[in-house]
């Protein structure tokens, strides 16, 4: 069924905003040497979706995601978690927050060993209500209004300002004239929204800063060796260790355990079942260091 007029407009503008905060967060990954996904291919997953399972088995299509250790053929442990969003009327504003509540908040439960950062760039028009609903569960939320996506446009002569009452032939003219820019005029949109909410973004990235740059006060590192065994009966398993000989060094390595303790409480543990993937989820953390130093 083909889109109306109206939602092939809206649905412009929503790509528009995560094509102006895409190239903020790929500078920051590779500022702090993390992977930056996106929706697209990428060799460790399949499809162009950017999709990851809760704990439940459920699937959740995201926006984008920052990783310790990812590369484009292997998935890493999830440093940031981030929606986008853009509604034009209240009445819709309520039912997105709650939609990106649903997608992320099983998402840091399954994770919650990982203290992923979770954040929302919201622009249009969201009550209030809906903004603080957000940060009450932890989330960094950053808003542009509805006013600034308007001016925004407005810089390359395209009308953005709609309502209810706007009719379709309208939508259909600002939308040729929108795919007859060329892309230094489309850039420049996004360049535009960026400066008209410079404070607000760059409060946005410092929250992301602050999860990234917490100072490591402890690291425990736990190689575990041995055979996985399994009993059907309570007294096999009793029998299991008091035989067991702790002593025995001749049991097969099974994987490294990571737990990086920061000086704010914080805790990131990664399992890693090779030398070369636990090196490079603490090399990760060394980027950082090494750039503050």
């Amino acid at each position: 069924m083909a889109q109306s007029p109206s939602h092939q407009f809206g649905q412009m503008i929503g790509d528009m905003l995560e094509a102006t905060l895409s190239p903020i967060l790929k500078s920051f990954a590779q500022k702090y040497g993390l992977y930056f996904d996106k929706q697209g291919q990428r060799s460790a997953r399949a499809g162009n979706k950017l999709s990851w399972t809760d704990l439940n088995g459920n699937k959740h299509d995201l926006d984008f995601v920052l990783e310790r250790g990812g590369t484009p053929s292997k998935i890493g442990i999830p440093i940031a978690f981030i929606e986008t969003a853009w509604r034009r009327y209240t009445k819709h504003s309520r039912n997105k927050v709650q939609e990106i509540q649903g997608a992320l908040i099983p998402l840091l439960e399954t994770y919650s060993r990982q203290r992923p950062f979770a954040g929302a760039v919201l622009a249009g028009v969201f009550t209030t209500g809906a903004l603080s609903q957000l940060r009450s569960l932890g989330f960094a939320v950053a808003y542009l209004p509805y006013s600034s996506v308007v001016r925004a446009f407005e810089s390359v002569g395209i009308n953005a300002a709609f309502d209810e009452d706007t009719p379709d032939n309208e939508f259909a003219q600002r939308m040729a004239a929108w795919k007859g820019l060329s892309s230094a005029k489309k850039s420049k949109v996004a360049k535009a929204l960026v400066a008209l909410n410079k404070l607000e973004l760059e409060r946005f990235v410092a929250s992301l800063r602050q999860t990234v740059e917490r100072s490591v006060k402890t690291i425990r590192i736990l190689p575990l060796h041995g055979t996985p065994v399994e009993y059907k009966s309570l007294d096999e398993a009793l029998a299991f260790f008091r035989n067991y000989d702790e002593s025995s060094q001749a049991h097969a390595f099974i994987r490294y355990e990571v737990q990086v303790s920061f000086v704010n409480s914080d805790r990131v543990v990664g399992e890693f079942g090779t030398r070369t993937d636990a090196l490079s989820f603490l090399e990760s953390f060394q980027v950082h260091s090494k750039r503050k130093s």
